[in-house]
């Protein structure tokens, strides 16, 4: 598997503290390596033979723990693309009238979508405006979701005043989040780019197109290239002058938007933050060129998610 490691150097005026594995302690002695988030690429890793007891196991990143189990594998390798399903499909105004008909024409006039259940559509883009082009997107939505009866469709209807709609709720990231859409383990697919966002919940969730998120409103999963892996360990107490949105910016600058790789957070100073903290860092992944930002579940999840969803989901 080629994946890479990261650390975040230490910043001595801020206090920001890491932690040095063996193998990096050589760098120590560089004058910029303190201010650098250094990368160690890790060896190739060669095929390995089935033993006399069955298949032999090997260390997995995350999200090749979640899309293994998504597409039914034992495990995968960066490049191979992979059928996945989904369980969540979330569309809003921007994408959704273009998804719905791509579904429609390919699928047929009268299919039936995949699953009512799991489709999500929340308006959140084009209701602070008076156009009414704009507004005909809404209606669309609108009329879709009513024809297949969509069980999470989160309408708004007066423009003018937010609070008389008591489905609205909010911009579609925190609402996925805030209604328990996002769930440890599971895939979400969404037609946003920041759909990154809910990686905070120890999920592969990445952005897509309206024809592909069309073909998996028709049949629920998807063709995917798996992603080689970055893993970034954070470690030290935060000063209480710096957010998560510090981190995630000095990791851009560092690693530069250089390509659709997986970015999986870890570390205690990642295991300190709180939920919406966790949100903010796998958010900007895409403003990394990333395909996925990944925080592992724990109790912090787990303690946001009580009030949040009662279905069961299968953290990894």
């Amino acid at each position: 598997m080629a994946s890479s490691s990261a650390i975040f150097g230490a910043m001595k005026d801020s206090g920001f503290t890491s932690c040095f594995s063996p193998s990096m302690r050589a760098r120590r002695c560089r004058k910029h390596a303190l201010n650098k988030v250094l990368a160690v690429a890790a060896p190739a890793r060669s095929p390995c033979a089935p033993s006399i007891t069955g298949s032999v196991k090997q260390a997995m990143t995350m999200t090749e723990k979640i899309l293994a189990r998504a597409s039914e594998k034992t495990h995968l390798e960066p490049g191979e693309n992979v059928w996945v399903n989904a369980d969540v499909l979330m569309t809003h105004d921007v994408c959704g009238p273009g998804m719905f008909g791509i579904f429609k024409k390919e699928f047929g006039q009268n299919a039936k979508v995949w699953d009512r259940e799991k489709i999500v559509v929340i308006p959140d883009h084009y209701i602070f405006t008076s156009d009414e082009c704009a507004n005909r997107n809404v209606d669309i939505l609108r009329d879709f979701c009513l024809e297949w009866n969509i069980k999470y469709f989160y309408d708004i209807k007066v423009l003018g005043n937010f609070r008389a709609n008591p489905d609205y709720k909010d911009v579609c990231h925190i609402v996925l989040a805030q209604e328990g859409h996002c769930r440890p383990g599971e895939v979400l697919l969404n037609t946003d780019s920041h759909t990154c966002n809910a990686g905070a919940f120890g999920q592969f969730a990445t952005g897509i197109g309206n024809i592909d998120a069309g073909f998996v409103m028709g049949i629920g999963k998807l063709l995917l290239k798996f992603p080689c892996t970055l893993r970034f360990i954070l470690d030290g107490a935060m000063p209480n002058y710096l957010l998560a949105k510090d981190l995630i910016l000095q990791i851009i600058g560092e690693r530069t938007v250089a390509g659709a790789k997986s970015m999986e957070f870890v570390g205690s100073t990642v295991k300190g933050l709180g939920m919406e903290e966790r949100m903010t860092l796998c958010n900007m992944v895409i403003e990394a060129g990333g395909k996925n930002g990944v925080v592992s579940a724990d109790e912090t999840t787990f303690k946001y998610l009580e009030d949040k969803t009662s279905k069961n989901f299968k953290p990894l």
